[in-house]
């Protein structure tokens, strides 16, 4: 009996090992993908800059307070195409469990990083009519959530309309009315 007991319990850890492995691979590598997507938003995105007066203010244009909603737009379009394949990727290799939250902070992390760095210093060492552009941030934290959102269609498309793992296959096919496998 006990022999039993020890092979039951070392499938189970090797089961544990086996799942702990791979949710550390899917993590390393939505974070991975996280680090790529924060790279590609720094290479996309153009900060507005403001312009430094004579008085000691600074200003900037119409334009440049659009290009402020235009950063959190390209955060969410690259969190649609991440989101999605780390959905694909929850979807065949975990079917529960996913790092789309993970990736977009660190993608969020990774474009600051990269950013032209501390706005305050930046500004008070320009002189008049020199551009400091601001800081490669989101401005909209609800940005965010557009990743797990996006990670979760393929999760959703892939439970409804695929097959269901809880029912029985059938132990044979059936055969046409002439005998004949159907093809």
């Amino acid at each position: 009996m006990s022999g039993v007991v020890t092979e039951s319990a070392s499938t189970s850890t090797r089961g544990t090992r086996r799942l702990a492995g791979r949710l550390g691979g899917f993590a390393a590598a939505s974070l991975g993908l996280g680090a790529a997507a924060g790279v590609v938003w720094w290479l996309v995105v153009k900060p507005p800059a403001y312009e430094l007066n004579s008085t000691g203010g600074a200003t900037t244009t119409e334009r440049g307070l659009s290009e402020f909603i235009a950063a959190d737009a390209w955060f969410c379009a690259i969190g649609l195409v991440v989101g999605l394949l780390i959905g694909v990727a929850a979807w065949r290799w975990l079917r529960t469990l996913g790092c789309a939250t993970a990736a977009a902070l660190t993608c969020w992390f990774v474009g600051y990083r990269l950013g032209p760095g501390d706005f305050s210093a930046r500004l008070a060492a320009a002189q008049p009519g020199e551009l400091v552009a601001i800081p490669l941030t989101l401005r909209a934290r609800a940005s965010l959530l557009t990743w797990p959102f996006f990670a979760i269609i393929p999760v959703l498309l892939g439970s409804s309309l695929g097959r269901d793992d809880e029912e029985p296959r059938p132990l044979f096919r059936r055969r046409g009315r002439s005998g004949e496998q159907p093809q």
